[in-house]
């Protein structure tokens, strides 16, 4: 079961990690200003932050793997008209980027269910003293499509242009939907009652870790918007190599500090990881030459590519199994909200002060504030813990 999940989000992250790394590139060519980008790349989180308060009951209510499948049929189309959105501008006189904002939304549904359907399902299979070393290794799916995705994506859009690559991603997600069918086998399980009360919506048990997520998250989204961007604009070539390298050392760090995690407890694990997120950004503004990237790539790895699945893990051990649809819906209610204000904040510093590295400083802050907020709630992290070990 661990293994057929792994293989779903594999490809699922593969398709949008290629996309939305060359989405503020392509809102860029067509002469987009950083405000707008930054507005655009965030758009897709408001129609998921939305739905997530559908999410967690529908998980809770109906099957799970019909709902990823959904989930993903709507990133496809979501692709598919990136591809054609300067043609739908120009027949229906809609400027494109508002053309293109119409989809990210689109896509916005379909990323409501189907990382949490994911992350619901995995947690499921995972044994109590193995459980966030495990959510490491499936986070490791995720760190494969970075390597591969952002890459392949400017090599794609090289050879055949931003319109054909994202007829191509569109084709990866409809074989991920495709691949869902015939490898996630779910026991069955009777139909629950679809309640849209706010104990089927939030967690409050996963408040505490929820926090912390939006705060690192904050800070962290602007490297995912951003950074390519801001590469080009100094003049640095081949830039995507920091993604494939930040994927690569998370390979090593998120099953590493998953054990340690599970030896050690999240707090003592999550502060230095948490810190090295935040050094990472304030290293990106200095940086000059392409070595220089891909050195801070292997920090951000130890930060934010290992506190991510922690800080899943510690949300999903904060409730009982019945509940975990909303745990899982609560952590990306966090994401979600970060994704919305993290690049538009970068996005207003950047068109103020310029691609400078004032941008990352300023980013680097809410990150910082995370790292107080895991000492600060300490206490409440270790009753969680406890909690879970204490579960049957």
């Amino acid at each position: 079961m661990f293994i057929s999940v792994f293989i779903a989000s594999l490809f699922f992250s593969f398709s949008a990690q290629m996309s939305n790394s060359l989405l503020s590139l392509y809102a860029k060519s067509t002469g987009a200003t950083a405000d707008r980008i930054g507005s655009l790349m965030s758009m897709f989180a408001i129609t998921a932050l939305i739905f997530r308060f559908i999410a967690g009951p529908a998980m809770n209510a109906y099957n799970r793997k019909k709902l990823l499948q959904m989930a993903m049929c709507f990133f496809a189309t979501a692709y598919l008209g990136f591809s054609f959105s300067p043609q739908i501008a120009s027949v229906t006189g809609i400027d494109v980027i508002t053309v293109m904002k119409m989809f990210r939304l689109l896509q916005g549904i379909g990323n409501a269910f189907g990382n949490s359907c994911l992350l619901t399902i995995v947690s499921d299979c995972l044994p109590k003293d193995k459980f966030a070393s495990g959510m490491g290794i499936y986070a490791c799916a995720n760190t494969i499509a970075q390597a591969v995705g952002p890459t392949l994506g400017v090599k794609l859009r090289d050879v055949f242009g931003y319109s054909n690559t994202y007829i191509i991603t569109c084709c990866s997600m409809l074989f991920s939907m495709v691949l869902v069918g015939l490898v996630v086998k779910i026991p069955y399980r009777e139909k629950g009652k679809f309640s849209l009360n706010l104990k089927n919506i939030v967690a409050q048990e996963a408040i505490v870790p929820a926090i912390i997520t939006f705060f690192i998250g904050l800070g962290f989204t602007s490297i995912n918007s951003f950074f390519l961007v801001y590469a080009e604009e100094r003049g640095i070539v081949n830039a995507s190599l920091y993604f494939t390298v930040y994927a690569i050392s998370m390979l090593l760090t998120r099953p590493l500090i998953g054990k340690l995690s599970d030896k050690f407890g999240f707090v003592k694990i999550a502060i230095p990881s948490i810190l090295c997120t935040a050094l990472s950004l304030v290293l990106i503004g200095q940086a000059t030459h392409l070595w220089q990237l891909l050195v801070i790539a292997v920090i951000n790895a130890a930060g934010y590519g290992a506190a991510q699945p922690a800080l899943q893990s510690l949300c999903m051990k904060s409730v009982p199994a019945e509940r975990r649809g909303s745990a899982s819906s609560t952590n990306y209610i966090a994401q979600d909200s970060s994704t919305i204000i993290g690049p538009t904040v970068c996005g207003y510093v950047a068109s103020v002060a310029g691609y400078t590295p004032l941008m990352w400083q300023v980013m680097a802050v809410p990150i910082v504030l995370g790292a107080v907020c895991t000492f600060a709630f300490r206490q409440r992290i270790y009753e969680i813990e406890s909690n879970f070990e204490k579960r049957s």
